[in-house]
């Protein structure tokens, strides 16, 4: 149900997010070589000294790549899928992916509440090697949760009108 061209302007702004959170997805994967490979060299060799802080950001680079993709999955559809039910037709399959949805809806209610409360509690700490502020890092919970309601709402908007006959 992936839109090839975006219709109307709630799937043309969609469709730049998922580009947007693509671009970020291969930045943050691309940024996270950098920690890690100092991480190895500084342990493994004397030519470079060992950094405290590269653990520390590659595990906030880890997070955010963790959560990027997850929000692509369920934009793709491929976020939560356990194939055990046989080939469906258009209609039923339809049916299994708004049952699907509204669970999945919950648990991305679930990650957008406790996820504020969880950025609320990190706004004024620091992480204690890289001194970087512990809400940018705790922040993917929020805003994971808020791109799965809007990608959900999208997929589930296209399951309901083709149940309803108004989309072949």
């Amino acid at each position: 149900m992936h839109p090839s061209r975006p219709r109307g302007w709630f799937r043309t702004l969609t469709h730049w997010y998922s580009e947007l959170l693509s671009w970020l997805l291969i930045i943050t994967v691309a940024a996270l070589v950098v920690p890690v490979t100092l991480q190895i060299f500084s342990r493994y060799t004397s030519l470079i000294p060992s950094y405290i802080w590269t653990e520390e950001m590659a595990r906030f680079l880890l997070v955010w790549m963790v959560m990027l993709g997850a929000m692509l999955g369920i934009r793709e559809g491929s976020h939560f899928v356990v194939d055990v039910w046989p080939r469906l037709g258009p209609r039923a399959n339809a049916k299994v992916e708004l049952a699907v949805g509204f669970f999945c809806l919950i648990f991305a209610l679930v990650f957008v509440w406790w996820g504020w409360e969880f950025t609320r509690f990190a706004f004024n700490r620091i992480s204690e090697l890289a001194e970087l502020p512990l809400w940018m890092i705790h922040v993917a919970w929020p805003v994971a949760g808020i791109t799965w309601v809007i990608f959900l709402g999208e997929r589930m908007l296209d399951n309901i009108r083709l149940l309803t006959g108004r989309e072949a």
